[in-house]
């Protein structure tokens, strides 16, 4: 039997990719271990997911001055002893990084070892920690055609990012009961993020009233942002978070709004959704969601407003004339080829750890 380690950490984003190559995995028979912080997202999310899980101790390394910049090497040391050890306990065969400062200890270790490791990039640029793991990796897997440029000629690939098979399977009719919205209406989705977006919340619901003359919205607004004043509002419904129906919303819906992060907008691209990017503005960023929703733009997939001009005007005009002009977008979705990344991957790893 082979054996796979999977790695990653931080964010939702960092793990959603791996756990859309479990069911690929599995059916190919491996064996499977994911190796990520004591106590980051990603332990829960493993969990469920019933795969085995280990936990090492990990450090960020941050481009500003903070006082855990002193402590935080030490952190990534301690991870890559404990790294080693878990290398050296279940002799993979092949090592899956999705990045995340908690990569780093786990791609060092199997370098150390000699175990051939492939890393995915989604965002258009390299972050610090998928720098950092790029020179010990065979291949680096990566989202957006500019993204090439960045990264070593030998090493890059251009896949796209993995989609969970499931959200493939949404229900239109299971979507419009779970909401209790109708089919007689165009739907709106927005989507502010795994975490919600202030920002978004309130721009949607400042011109709620003139969306809700022509459209239904279901807006997932991220824990701690239901509007009370607007619950019972007919025509609109709104969700903290949405798990498993996730997937009957998003074929429910005509027109997605979202925050620009790279799995959820290739989660877009795949489900064919005509959409509105808002990407998180590069103030509270490193301006990665701006350059993704660009890059989307530029392909003809989307129709992106950055935050700072979103107003009244800009976001309802944006909203109607991505809706008026949806065939288009949907027409140029159908035609890109980034849609096979799980098969593309399992290809990489096939040949990998088969040495």
């Amino acid at each position: 039997m082979k054996t796979i380690i999977l790695t990653g950490g931080g964010t939702a984003g960092h793990v959603t990719p791996n756990l859309a190559l479990l069911p690929s995995l599995k059916e190919e028979g491996y064996d499977i271990h994911y190796i990520g912080s004591y106590n980051g997202i990603e332990r829960k999310l493993i969990e469920n997911a019933g795969i085995p899980y280990d936990g090492i101790s990990s450090g960020k390394l941050r481009r500003y001055f903070d006082l855990k910049n002193f402590s935080d090497p030490f952190r990534v040391v301690k991870g890559y002893f404990e790294a080693l050890k878990l290398m050296k306990k279940y002799k993979p065969d092949v090592v899956f990084s999705k990045g995340g400062f908690v990569a780093v200890p786990v791609v060092l270790a199997a370098k150390h070892y000699r175990v051939p490791t492939i890393i995915h990039e989604s965002d258009m640029t390299p972050g610090l920690a998928n720098k950092l793991c790029i020179p010990s990796a065979k291949k680096v897997c990566c989202n957006f055609p500019e993204t090439l440029k960045y990264l070593p000629e030998d090493k890059a690939i251009l896949t796209g990012s993995p989609i969970r098979a499931e959200l493939l399977t949404g229900d239109r009719l299971a979507g419009l009961q779970y909401t209790h919205l109708s089919a007689a209406k165009p739907i709106i989705l927005v989507i502010g993020g795994s975490l919600g977006s202030v920002k978004v919340n309130s721009a949607v619901r400042s011109i709620l009233p003139k969306l809700l003359e022509s459209f239904q919205v279901i807006h997932i607004c991220g824990k701690g942002n239901i509007d009370e004043s607007l619950i019972g509002t007919s025509g609109y419904v709104q969700y903290e978070y949405v798990d498993s129906p996730l997937k009957h919303l998003f074929a429910a819906a005509n027109i997605i709004v979202s925050r620009a992060g790279a799995n959820s907008i290739c989660e877009i691209l795949a489900l064919r959704k005509p959409n509105v990017l808002i990407p998180l503005s590069a103030a509270a960023s490193r301006g990665d969601q701006i350059l993704n929703a660009n890059s989307f733009a530029k392909q003809g997939f989307s129709t992106v407003l950055e935050e700072e001009t979103v107003t009244d005007e800009t976001l309802y005009e944006a909203i109607t004339k991505t809706y008026e002009n949806r065939h288009k977008f949907v027409e140029v979705m159908e035609k890109s080829h980034l849609n096979n990344a799980v098969e593309t991957i399992m290809q990489l790893i096939n040949e990998y750890s088969a040495g």
